[in-house]
C-alpha cells in the first residue's frame, strides 16, 4: 500500500513538472518572445524532481510595457520649440506620477534622451547669439557677459529634474519590497520546513490542523512579491521541496490531490475561456496593449494554477495556445501593417525634401526673390506636416534631420541677408541725417540767398537718391527733412511778401490758363497747341505756395485733358505724354509731388506682379514641356509672356521718365 502510495506522489509531481514544462515548450513563437519559461535545476533537497521555477508576473509586464514602448513610433522634435519641450515634459511627468510602472519609466528615459539635446541645441544657440550681440555692443569682449536662463530653460530644468526623481523613488520602493519580500519567504520556508519536519500521520486532528497551515503558507506563498534574482531561484527550490516533502509524507494526499485537480480544471477551464473570448474579440478590433496585457495576465494566473487531470490538462491547453496564437498572430499582421504604412508616409516626405534641398543654397540680391521663396517653402512645409503618420525610426530620423536642417539654413542665409541690407539702410539713415544737418546750419545762419536756395534744392535731389532707410525710420526722417526744407522756403518767403501779390497774380493767370486748356480740349486738340500751353504755363512763374499742389493738380488735369482728346496718338503714347507733363512740373518747380511719387510705387508694383505672373508662366512652359499634346496650350502661355514683357517694358519706360525728373 505503502509503495503504492509512493507511486502515485512520484507520478504526480511529474505531471506537475510536465505541465508547466509544456507550458514553455508549446507556447506560440510571439508569446515565446515575451514570456520566459526556465527549468529550474534539481533542488539540493532530497526529491529527485521538483515544480519548475514559475514565470514572475512582474517581469511579464514589464516585458510587455517595453513591447509597447518599442512598437509605438517615434515623435519627430527636430521642429520643437522650448516651449513645446517644456509641454512634453510636463506630459511624461504627469504620466510617471499617474501611472508609474517599468516600462513607463524607460519610455520616459527614451524620451528624456532625445529632447534633451535638442533643447540644449536651442539654449546654446540662444547663449551664442546673446553673446554676438554683447560682443558687438562691447567691441568684441566678451568680459562681464551673463546668460540667464529663461522661464522656460528653468521649467524645462525643474521637470527634467522631477521625473529623474520619480524615477529614483519609484525603483527604491521596488527594492525595498524585494528584500521585504525575501524575508517574508524566508519565514514562510521555516515555518513550512518545521510543519514537514513536526509531521505526525498518526493523529488525524494534527493532519488535520497541519494541512491548513500548509494551504495558508501556500497561500501566503503566492502572495508575496519578487525577490532579488540572485536569491528567487533557491527559494523556489526550496520551498517545492519542502512541499513535496510534505504531501510524500501524508496518506490523506492522494485524496486531496484528486479534489485539487478537479478545482484546479475547473479554474483552468474559466482562464481559458477569458483568453477565447480576447481571441475572438480580436478577430474584428484591433489588439490594443489593453488586451494583450489582459491576455498575458490570464496566462500568467493560468500556469499558477495546479496540475489537473492529465488528458483534460493537455485538452486545456491547446486550447490556450490556439488562443494565444490567434491574439499574437493578429498582434503580427498590426504591426506588418504599421510598418507599410510608416513606408508610405516615408516615401512621401522623402519627395517632398528632396524638393526642400535646393532652397538651402538659394541666394539673392532681391528681397521679392527672398520673399517668393519663402512662400514656396512654407508652402512645402505644410505640405509636409499635413502627411499624417510616422516613418521607420532610423532612416525617419536621418530624413527628417536633413529636412529641418535645409530649412534651418535657408532661414539663416535670409537672415544673413536682411542683416547686411539692414546695415545698408543704417548708413542711408545717417546720411540723410547728414543732409539735413546742412539745411539746419542754412536756416541758424539766416542765409535765404539765392545760392543758398539752390544748395537746398540740391540736397533735397541727393536726399531722393539715397536708397531706402530702416522701415521704422522711413516716415521719421521724411517728416524731419520736410519740415526743415519748409522751414527754410517759409522763412524765404517771409522775407519776400512783395512777391506773394506776383504770386496771385500768377495764380490768376495760371487758372485762367487752365481754363482755355479745358475750353480747347473739347473742340479739338494740336500738338503745336499743347507745346504752346506748357510754354505759357513755364512763363507765368510762381504762385502761392498754398495754392501751388491745386493749380499743380488742375494743370495736369488739364493737360490730360487735353492728350486724351489728341486722336492721332496711341493710347501709349497718350500715357507717355501724360506722365511727361507730371515730370516736366517736377523739374520747373525743383519737387517731387506726392502724387509723382505715389505714381511711382504704383508702377513699380504693377511690374512685380508682372515679373511673378512671367515666373508662373515660365515654370508653366517647363511642365507643359513635360507633357504631351500641350502645344495649344504652351502657345498660349507664351503669348502671355510677350503681353506680359511688353507691359513691363512700358512700365519701365514710365520709371525712367520719373526718374530722369528726379535728377
Amino acid at each position: 500500500m505503502i509503495n503504492e502510495e509512493a507511486k502515485e506522489i512520484k507520478e504526480e509531481i511529474e505531471a506537475q513538472a510536465i505541465e508547466v514544462t509544456e507550458s514553455a515548450t508549446n507556447t506560440p513563437a510571439e508569446e515565446v518572445s515575451i514570456l520566459e519559461v526556465a527549468a529550474t535545476p534539481e533542488p539540493t533537497e532530497t526529491i529527485s524532481e521538483v515544480t519548475p521555477e514559475p514565470i514572475l508576473v512582474s517581469a511579464v509586464l514589464e516585458t510587455i510595457e517595453e513591447t509597447e514602448t518599442t512598437d509605438s513610433q517615434a515623435i519627430d522634435y527636430s521642429g520643437f520649440q522650448k516651449a513645446d519641450f517644456v509641454k512634453t515634459l510636463e506630459k511624461v511627468l504627469a504620466e510617471v506620477k499617474e501611472n508609474p510602472s517599468v516600462g513607463i519609466f524607460r519610455k520616459s528615459e527614451d524620451t528624456l534622451k532625445e529632447v534633451r539635446p535638442l533643447f540644449e541645441q536651442i539654449k546654446s544657440a540662444e547663449k551664442a547669439e546673446a553673446l554676438a550681440k554683447f560682443k558687438e555692443a562691447n567691441e568684441g569682449s566678451e568680459d562681464g557677459f551673463e546668460f540667464k536662463l529663461d522661464a522656460a530653460s528653468e521649467q524645462f530644468d525643474t521637470l527634467f529634474k522631477a521625473i529623474k526623481e520619480e524615477r529614483s523613488k519609484y525603483f527604491a520602493n521596488i527594492e525595498k519590497e524585494k528584500d521585504k519580500n525575501f524575508s517574508q519567504k524566508t519565514v514562510l520556508i521555516n515555518r513550512l520546513r518545521t510543519l514537514v519536519e513536526g509531521e505526525d500521520s498518526s493523529d488525524p486532528a494534527h493532519i488535520k490542523s497541519g494541512f491548513n497551515e500548509f494551504k495558508k503558507i501556500q497561500e501566503e506563498w503566492k502572495t508575496a512579491g519578487n525577490v532579488n534574482s540572485p536569491h528567487n531561484n533557491t527559494l523556489w527550490q526550496t520551498f517545492h521541496a519542502l512541499v513535496d516533502r510534505f504531501y510524500s509524507n501524508r496518506s490523506i494526499y492522494f485524496e486531496l490531490l484528486e479534489l485539487d485537480r478537479k478545482r484546479n480544471l475547473q479554474h483552468k477551464i474559466e482562464l481559458c475561456s477569458k483568453i477565447e473570448r480576447i481571441a475572438e474579440t480580436s478577430k474584428t478590433e484591433n489588439v490594443t496593449g489593453k488586451m494583450l496585457d489582459e491576455a498575458v495576465a490570464t496566462f500568467e494566473e493560468y500556469k499558477h494554477v495546479g496540475p489537473a487531470p492529465k488528458e483534460e490538462n493537455e485538452l486545456i491547453w491547446q486550447r490556450v495556445k490556439d488562443a494565444l496564437d490567434i491574439i499574437y498572430g493578429k498582434r503580427r499582421e498590426q504591426l506588418e501593417a504599421s510598418k507599410a504604412e510608416a513606408e508610405q508616409v516615408f516615401a512621401l516626405k522623402t519627395s517632398i525634401a528632396e524638393l526642400i534641398q535646393p532652397f538651402a543654397s538659394f541666394n539673392s540680391a532681391s528681397i521679392t526673390e527672398w520673399n517668393d521663396r519663402t512662400k514656396a517653402l512654407l508652402a512645402l512645409q505644410d505640405q509636409w506636416n499635413n502627411i499624417k503618420g510616422f516613418m521607420p525610426k532610423e532612416k525617419g530620423k536621418e530624413l527628417s534631420d536633413k529636412f529641418w536642417s535645409d530649412i534651418k539654413t535657408f532661414f539663416r542665409n535670409k537672415t544673413e541677408f536682411f542683416r547686411l541690407l539692414e546695415i545698408k539702410r543704417e548708413e542711408n539713415l545717417k546720411a540723410k541725417n547728414a543732409i539735413i544737418e546742412e539745411v539746419e546750419a542754412l536756416l541758424a545762419n539766416e542765409d535765404e540767398s539765392q545760392e543758398a536756395t539752390n544748395t537746398v534744392i540740391r540736397l533735397q535731389k541727393e536726399f531722393r537718391e539715397i536708397g531706402h532707410v530702416p522701415e521704422k525710420e522711413k516716415d521719421v526722417i521724411y517728416s524731419k527733412f520736410k519740415n526743415v526744407c519748409d522751414t527754410f522756403f517759409n522763412l524765404k518767403r517771409a522775407k519776400n511778401q512783395t512777391l506773394e501779390k506776383e504770386f496771385e497774380a500768377n495764380l490768376v493767370n495760371k487758372i485762367a490758363l487752365c481754363e482755355q486748356i479745358e475750353k480747347e480740349a473739347s473742340e479739338g486738340a494740336e500738338t503745336t497747341r499743347l507745346a504752346e500751353f506748357k510754354a505759357q504755363w513755364s512763363a507765368i512763374g510762381f504762385v502761392p505756395k498754398k495754392e501751388m499742389q491745386n493749380i499743380g493738380k488742375r494743370y495736369i488735369n488739364a493737360i490730360n485733358k487735353y492728350v486724351s482728346a489728341m486722336a492721332k496718338l496711341s493710347g501709349r503714347e497718350r500715357e507717355q505724354l501724360s506722365l511727361q507733363n507730371e515730370v516736366e512740373m517736377v523739374r520747373a518747380h525743383g519737387e517731387s509731388p506726392k502724387d509723382l511719387i505715389r505714381k511711382e510705387n504704383d508702377i513699380r508694383r504693377k511690374m512685380q506682379t508682372i515679373e511673378n505672373d512671367i515666373a508662373v508662366y515660365r515654370n508653366n512652359l517647363e511642365f507643359f514641356a513635360k507633357s504631351k499634346n500641350a502645344d495649344k496650350l504652351r502657345q498660349d502661355v507664351e503669348a502671355k509672356i510677350q503681353k506680359a514683357a511688353k507691359d513691363l517694358s512700358d512700365l519701365k519706360h514710365q520709371i525712367k521718365i520719373i526718374r530722369e525728373a528726379e535728377r
